[in-house]
């Protein structure tokens, strides 16, 4: 199979724990995008903090594509077009603050190239640092949303959250799509809204099939592109039921998985030493 396309998904995939890219993955990513292979970045990050990402492996110049806000906004890095894009209303925003108020969790949400929120918490710094977005805390955090927004997140400490999302999972599942992004980070947006939805309106608009992308990904969030992709990818560092319904495990996020990957599936012939 001659694959036309690589979807990536960003943190504990692409990049290691520093946040960088290791440069056997670079090149491969490079070299594969010399042979004319699409490169996506898919994650649940904004767009703004996925822009140094993209530059860095040179998407503009290959006419490659950003998948962010977990499949909320497709953006061409060539020509900045928006190619897909979804939001949650004003009556959404204020129905999620109210359940985080409920279950006792905080909230935050992008407005602008700003995250908002209303408590300070350790959560919302790690976005911050991920994304490079600066926080604005508000005194009302629905007063605070004047627009519609792509995504909102609810955050806590791993075991509360992992309570709380199978309430509201049972709760709210007809009305968005709910899905752990880390252990920390519960996000909802529009219903039908997730990584391999929004996948499926790229290939379409690219005129690729399926079964000439490959998606890598580590967590739950990045599941239904794994499940989505001819060739569905979990990283070794995923855990272990996300690795039972790929298509194929690599290497963790540490040791190149993802340039085994794009060295064995697309390069096939180059052999690194």
């Amino acid at each position: 199979m001659a694959y036309k396309m690589i979807v990536l998904d960003l943190d504990d995939t692409l990049l290691r724990e520093d946040q960088t890219i290791s440069e056997r993955t670079k090149h491969a990513l490079m070299e594969a995008q010399e042979m004319g292979v699409k490169v996506v970045l898919a994650s649940g990050r904004p767009t703004f903090g996925m822009a140094p990402i993209a530059k860095e492996l040179s998407l503009a110049e290959y006419g490659s594509y950003i998948l962010s806000f977990n499949g909320g906004k497709i953006i061409n890095c060539q020509t900045e077009e928006e190619i897909f894009s979804s939001t949650l209303s004003l009556a959404n925003v204020r129905q999620l603050f109210a359940v985080s108020r409920r279950e006792d969790v905080y909230i935050h949400t992008y407005v602008g190239d700003e995250i908002l929120t209303d408590k300070e918490n350790p959560f919302t710094t790690i976005e911050s640092a991920l994304t490079g977005l600066p926080v604005r805390m508000v005194d009302n955090f629905v007063d605070g949303v004047t627009v519609p927004v792509v995504k909102v997140l609810m955050v806590a400490q791993p075991e509360k959250l992992r309570k709380v999302e199978q309430v509201l999972q049972e709760e709210l599942a007809e009305d968005y799509s709910i899905m752990r992004s880390k252990p920390f980070f519960l996000e909802f947006t529009e219903k039908g809204i997730t990584k391999g939805e929004s996948l499926n309106q790229l290939i379409k608009a690219c005129g690729i099939k399926r079964e000439e992308v490959i998606a890598i990904g580590d967590s739950y969030n990045d599941l239904s592109m794994i499940e989505f992709a001819g060739l569905g990818v979990a990283m070794g560092n995923a855990p272990g039921d996300i690795k039972e319904k790929a298509d194929y495990v690599t290497d963790s996020n540490e040791h190149d998985g993802v340039a085994k990957v794009v060295e064995q599936f697309v390069l096939q012939n180059v052999v690194h030493v």
